[in-house]
């Protein structure tokens, strides 16, 4: 109420729109599992998916063939949908996302229905999610994957430096020292007899 009220002079500029905005949504279809969670918990029923399984051969011999969902048509009625974002935050596999586009107004309501084509463009005009703060937690994901590689790190230095090691002292073998064992034992014997009584006993 302080500021001096500014208009916008749109189309020919562009408005500033928060980073959040929720324009429209943009289907990531790679990521896409078919597992229809999205369209089971959409209040309006404005999401469409249709699917098929295919088989795929045993990846080796004696294997067992596995089946998946393919993808045929994922679409999206923006003249239902209430922008919501549940079916966004129910996507267990990151395939949907909120993009800042609003500029897809048509002259017939049916037109609003826009299939994946559509969605996989708008996919491309998602912003980067903003950066942590320098003191928040590290994801858990990350931080595993981080440990494990740390793990095995230190499993092969351990194993190169160890190798290393016997390398460079040369230690003797298991035969090798039994061969010096016996000539220690052979010398020592004949040392102990004496020159007059070969059995080495006194007189």
């Amino acid at each position: 109420m302080t500021r001096k009220t500014v208009t916008e002079q749109y189309p020919d500029t562009q408005p500033d729109l928060a980073p959040r905005t929720r324009g429209v949504i943009g289907l990531f279809e790679e990521n896409c599992t078919v597992c229809m969670l999205c369209a089971r918990e959409c209040p309006d029923w404005c999401i469409y998916i249709d699917s098929h399984k295919e088989t795929i051969p045993a990846a080796s011999p004696g294997g067992r063939e596995r089946s998946r969902n393919v993808l045929d048509r994922f679409a999206i009625d923006f003249a239902l949908c209430m922008y919501c974002g549940i079916c966004i935050e129910v996507c267990p596999f990151d395939a949907l996302f909120w993009s800042p586009e609003f500029e897809y107004a048509e002259t017939d309501i049916h037109e609003l229905t826009h299939e994946r084509d559509k969605l996989r463009e708008w996919m491309w005009t998602v912003p980067a999610p903003p950066a942590l703060d320098p003191g928040a937690e590290e994801p858990k994901e990350i931080a595993a994957a981080r440990k494990t590689a740390e793990k095995l790190a230190a499993a092969q230095a351990t194993q190169t430096t160890a190798t290393g090691q016997a390398t460079s002292t040369g230690q003797p073998t298991a035969t090798g020292q039994a061969t010096a064992t016996g000539q220690a034992t052979s010398t020592g014997e004949a040392a102990s007899a004496g020159p007059d009584d070969p059995q080495g006993g006194e007189a």
